[in-house]
């Protein structure tokens, strides 16, 4: 039987960071520029941005996460999934879905850089694996 709570990740936080920032495939100042909500036509400052490349707190909202989606150019329900794991999570069950794979899969087509895909995938894998053996014992 699976856990009763989610288990949570920075999932949202990791796909911005795979991709933006010093030394990736684009800088704060060009992905505010980048990322805007087709609908409001609202962008996330380069502060926002900032926080969440930083690891700091912020407000996960609809149209952050269609303007992420529309920076990273990415589905917007990849970018919705990672934003559902880091604030709500996913149950032991939910997370035998295609979820992370596909978050894993995009980690990479967004350019970050093979060894943090690589690094983030292993993870997501041996959490899988420690999931998997505690359900069993």
């Amino acid at each position: 039987m699976g856990s009763a709570y989610p288990a949570q990740r920075n999932a949202l936080t990791e796909l911005v960071k795979s991709a933006v920032g010093r030394g990736k495939r684009w800088s704060l100042r060009e992905f505010t520029q980048r990322a805007v909500d087709p609908e409001t036509h609202w962008a996330p400052s380069k502060s926002l941005l900032g926080k969440i490349v930083n690891d700091e707190g912020f407000r996960v909202e609809p149209r952050l996460v269609s303007a992420l989606a529309v920076g990273l150019g990415l589905p917007r329900d990849v970018v919705a999934a990672a934003a559902h794991w880091q604030v709500i999570g996913y149950s032991e069950e939910e997370l035998n879905t295609s979820a992370p794979a596909t978050l894993v899969r995009h980690l990479s087509s967004v350019g970050a850089p093979a060894p943090l895909a690589r690094a983030v995938a292993e993870g997501w894998e041996a959490e899988d694996r420690d999931r998997g053996s505690a359900a069993t014992e």
